[in-house]
């Protein structure tokens, strides 16, 4: 479908009923009388709809009334608004009509759908988008800066030392307590920043699981670490991120059809920008071509 999406051809004749469509809500149904205001059956089943939306329940036939002459008062004050020019020179209202042609481009562009060979594409061009971070998980005895002073790096070779002798399992007696915990499970990188820092966290990273090593420097102290388990970052198969995929993928197409669907309609006509005066400008503007 979206080898399609991009055939000139059809953007021509998608634009075109896209205009059609935009000319269909701006035009009375019946152009021979334009003083004729027809409530149908799909008028009112929306004006029903929307109600039941709002109140979670149908209107009473009185209230039904009430709507339909509602939607009949607006209807005819914005005939009347459209009649004075009303719409001519409203920011409100032209901002609002472009986005209702922007809404009909996205409509277009959603119908593209996917295949697997799309979808695995698209993963393999971003896959810093949908990569699985590196996770690691710890043990560290932690020293005070402030509590330890001049003495803390002597006390860190002690410690080190201590912990090279044994397994290091009663680590939660040993340096000094540390408000984040002794322990921590698959923490990534942004998890280890957020806790210790980035300098830590690049340290920490860089480190061999399996043995004590350090000390490792935060902005708390320093810290005697041992890493358990370090998992490296990896790519995840389509099949487990490919609603998440196939969301990113239409996001992206949308943006592109869109930008395709306004250079077709901008080729249409000629755009010309008169010179303005520079000091209605800041500073750091440039300046306008053909000005001396």
């Amino acid at each position: 479908m979206t080898g399609y999406l991009r055939e000139p051809l059809l953007h021509f004749i998608l634009i075109g009923a896209a205009l059609f469509f935009i000319y269909s809500l701006t035009s009375d149904s019946t152009a021979d009388d334009q003083n004729r205001i027809v409530i149908g059956e799909a008028d009112v089943d929306r004006i029903i709809s929307l109600w039941e939306m709002k109140w979670k329940r149908l209107p009473t036939e009185t209230e039904l009334q009430g709507l339909i002459e509602a939607h009949i008062r607006e209807e005819v004050l914005y005939r009347e608004a459209l009649s004075m020019g009303l719409d001519k020179d409203d920011t409100i209202v032209r901002r609002r009509m472009a986005q209702k042609v922007e809404f009909i481009s996205d409509n277009i562009a959603e119908q593209a759908e996917p295949s697997d060979e799309q979808l695995s594409a698209y993963l393999d061009a971003n896959r810093e988008k949908f990569e699985i971070p590196a996770e690691v998980s710890f043990r560290h005895v932690y020293l005070n800066v402030d509590q330890r002073g001049a003495a803390i790096e002597q006390d860190a070779e002690r410690l080190m030392n201590q912990l090279g002798d044994g397994d290091g399992g009663d680590i939660e007696n040993m340096g000094d307590p540390f408000m984040f915990g002794n322990r921590h499970d698959t923490l990534t990188r942004a998890g280890v920043a957020r806790l210790f820092g980035s300098e830590f966290m690049e340290q920490l990273f860089s480190q061999q699981p399996g043995q004590w090593q350090g000390p490792l420097v935060s902005g708390y102290g320093l810290h005697l670490v041992h890493i358990e388990s370090l998992i490296g970052a990896s790519q995840p198969s389509l099949d487990s991120v490919r609603d998440r995929v196939r969301q990113e993928w239409s996001a992206d197409e949308r943006k592109r059809f869109n930008e395709s669907f306004y250079e077709q309609l901008r080729s249409h006509y000629e755009v010309v920008i008169e010179p303005y005066p520079a000091q209605q400008l800041g500073k750091t503007a440039i300046s306008v071509a053909g000005e001396g």
